[in-house]
């Protein structure tokens, strides 16, 4: 099983439906509902794209659609580090690493819960 696929059957499990984007086989798609936080109720799209080392790696950050912030502003989050996205216009990019990885299960569930907890501290 590849590190993509891999990914794809974590989200599944979870309860997520990914796609992956055509012409970029390391990037997923997946609509997300906001549990907590600031944004809770709100449906958005994820996109993260999937290191080929998973689960060695985890994917960097979410890529995030419709904008909920501007892109470039200075600080930390969640108003900081928000960048352009290669998914296109209507997304932006959250760098937003996951710093206990290497301590985790390493698993898409893990991963899920960190960006439960980016979504929460909105």
């Amino acid at each position: 099983m590849t590190s993509i696929e891999a990914f794809v059957a974590g989200l599944i499990a979870v309860g997520y439906e990914p796609v992956v984007v055509f012409g970029k086989p390391d990037h997923l798609i997946f609509d997300y509902l906001v549990e907590s936080g600031g944004h809770a109720g709100r449906k958005i799209r994820l996109g993260l794209v999937v290191p080929g080392d998973f689960p060695a790696t985890c994917p960097s950050g979410p890529h995030v659609s419709p904008h909920i912030h501007p892109i470039g502003q200075q600080g930390g989050h969640p108003i900081g580090a928000i960048h352009a996205s290669d998914f296109g216009s209507d997304w932006q990019y959250w760098s937003r690493p996951y710093p206990e990885w290497a301590v985790s299960k390493r698993t898409v569930a893990a991963y899920m819960s960190h960006i439960w907890r980016l979504w929460d501290s909105q």
